[in-house]
């Protein structure tokens, strides 16, 4: 055990040294490139830099606002669309069929091209009571097509659930709605976490899409104001705050996968 412990702790000095060679061959590599004092005055400009951090943040929130709120909404459109299609028997086949389509048509088509249909389209049929408002319909555009996503992250998990639990519930006197609600989704949402933390950090990235339509968010702030300096560093800026907010949420879906890898490994041992 000791040899082995030695030569993994050898491994990961290796591993570490390497990594940090290469980092600094490549950052020698790009200083000295013949390009490189120009893409640094117009990409890592300190006076931009500086001016940027005053508004971009400002704008960032709106970006946070959208993912927050188009989370929630998909977290419950998600879930209904994966129980709907989970409905046994025949008479809910029309449900199971449309529901299927559902998912299938917005996996299909991009999101850039659902954010231009719907911002541009639903106001311009001008429907008494429609809202017209540019950033209500990229939210709405955000909520459809990940929901459709998220619905098959949650229909995995209820698939996981092994049938004997509802069976051993519905033998108790439950339900099936009570034995879903209390025994089979528990279950599920529990096991899908992971993915849906995956699936939110690629939402929190499209949020940007919505700028789009016109509101102004970090992009389209950066945008404003790469136009009014006619220097990239801003772009800079807006990528730092998508990271400083992406990474977090990636280190706690790691942190997860690796929680239910040793609880399952825990319960192996048990048994």
């Amino acid at each position: 055990m000791r040899g082995w412990g030695g030569s993994g702790g050898r491994g990961v000095l290796v591993a570490l040294g390497s990594t940090v060679v290469f980092a600094v061959v490549v950052v020698l590599a790009v200083s000295n490139a013949p390009g490189w004092p120009e893409v640094r005055r117009q990409f890592f400009n300190g006076e931009v830099l500086r001016e940027s951090l005053g508004v971009i943040p400002e704008a960032f929130l709106l970006n946070v606002r959208i993912f927050l709120i188009a989370e929630a909404l998909i977290l419950v459109l998600a879930l209904v669309i994966a129980l709907v299609r989970s409905l046994p028997g025949p008479v809910f086949f029309p449900l199971r069929a449309l529901a299927v389509a559902y998912a299938d048509f917005f996996r299909g088509v991009p999101t850039i091209l659902v954010i231009y249909l719907l911002g541009f389209g639903a106001p311009a049929l001008e429907i008494s009571g429609v809202p017209r408002d540019a950033l209500f319909w990229g939210v709405v555009a955000l909520v459809l097509v990940y929901s459709a996503y998220v619905s098959e992250v949650y229909r995995a998990g209820i698939d996981s659930v092994h049938p004997s639990q509802e069976a051993a519930a519905r033998s108790l006197g439950l339900t099936r709605g009570q034995a879903l609600r209390f025994v089979v989704l528990p279950q599920a949402v529990r096991r899908v976490v992971p993915p849906l933390l995956n699936d939110f950090i690629g939402l929190q990235k499209d949020t940007a899409l919505v700028a789009l339509l016109g509101p102004i968010e970090a992009f389209r702030q950066s945008q404003i104001e790469v136009a009014s300096s006619f220097n990239y560093t801003p772009y800079i800026v807006t990528a730092l705050l998508f990271v400083l907010l992406t990474v977090p949420l990636a280190r706690l879906t790691d942190w997860l996968v690796a929680r239910d890898r040793r609880r399952l490994l825990a319960a192996g041992g048990l048994r």
